[in-house]
């Protein structure tokens, strides 16, 4: 075996709207740990921004950190939670596979064995980046209670909101419509198999779940509008330091709506006696197997570019940006 590295590059946030990419040690990995050779990471667009501006609100710092975070908000911070490499060294179930980790942008990581997990043979390596967002959507629709046969809106065409319409729309009899203020976001509505409509189509609906995730005023009280008599609205946006105004008059009290929060932190509580942490994301990775999905994936970034996107990430075009760590990737 070639002699293990004892350092690694990652990137870091210095501070709100400054990231670079520094040098660190890395541990030697001991019993029970894997060392990871990174081939692509995921950039979280909603949460990612936040972090980088430093836009996490203080009580909610310790809440928001991820399971690999290095420093604290708003900066020095190491933070993400998709990335996908080889496993070089570890346990012999995992030695010489794929494996994803809820880990940040680094070439080489050293993680236990319980922090990552394999990726099905049949999920390519750069959709396998979508798992923590696949994860979500999938708790999002398990704390709606989404059924077959549910007439459901998903307001806001991002990649969770596109993840959680794409669910949606596998659930037999289920009626699923996208809204977004896109007109591009109608073919992917299609391709997911829901209808799409712009919100100024949207009339005083009858939905029995609606999903929120344009992370705007305007979106939510659109998707309240949606909703049906005693209709469940999932508010699975995240909004960090920004305040919304929401009209809560018109049908909201007559119509006795239900706004709920979704994170993904935890197991939805109906499901949480019975799945582990580790059980949601081996599913949410199984669910990745689809080709469609790869309408998800957005632009190509080599990691050494990964300072300057991340300055420009409002401006890259649609889709999970996708930083490439090796020429090529299985």
């Amino acid at each position: 075996m070639p002699p293990l590295p004892d350092r690694a590059t990652a990137f870091w946030t210095l501070a709100p709207g400054k990231g670079a990419l520094c040098q660190q040690e890395l541990p030697e990995p001991l019993a029970g740990d894997v060392l990871i050779r990174t081939l692509a990471s995921g950039i979280s667009r909603g949460t990612e921004s936040l972090v980088f501006r430093g836009g996490v609100p203080a009580e909610l710092q310790p809440i928001m950190r991820c399971p690999f975070q290095d420093g604290d908000f708003p900066g020095p911070v190491k933070y993400g939670y998709a990335l996908v490499g080889i496993a070089e060294y570890g346990p012999a179930n995992l030695a010489g596979r794929r494996v994803f980790s809820l880990h940040p942008h680094q070439d080489v990581a050293v993680v236990s064995v319980e922090g990552c997990r394999p990726v099905p043979d049949n999920v390519p390596t750069e959709r396998a980046v979508l798992a923590a967002n696949m994860e979500t959507a999938l708790n999002i629709l398990w704390d709606g209670g989404a059924a077959p046969g549910q007439r459901i809106a998903v307001v806001g065409g991002g990649i969770v909101g596109g993840l959680a319409a794409y669910l949606a729309a596998r659930m037999p009899g289920a009626e699923v419509t996208l809204v977004d203020i896109d007109p591009a976001r109608a073919e992917m509505a299609s391709t997911f198999g829901a209808r799409f409509v712009t919100p100024d189509q949207v009339e005083t609906g009858d939905c029995d779940l609606v999903v929120h995730a344009s992370a705007t005023g305007e979106g939510l009280n659109t998707a309240l509008r949606l909703a049906g008599q005693e209709a469940t609205v999932v508010e699975a946006s995240w909004y960090g330091d920004r305040p919304i105004t929401l009209s809560l008059g018109g049908t909201f009290h007559p119509g006795r709506l239900r706004i709920i929060s979704s994170q993904v932190g935890k197991v939805s509580p109906a499901f949480r006696p019975r799945w582990t942490l580790s059980r949601r994301l081996d599913k949410a990775l199984s669910l990745l197997a689809d080709p469609v999905l790869d309408m998800l994936l957005g632009p190509r970034i080599d990691f050494v570019d990964l300072p300057r996107a991340m300055a420009e990430l409002s401006t890259l075009p649609f889709g999970c940006p996708v930083v490439r760590y090796q020429r090529s990737v299985p």
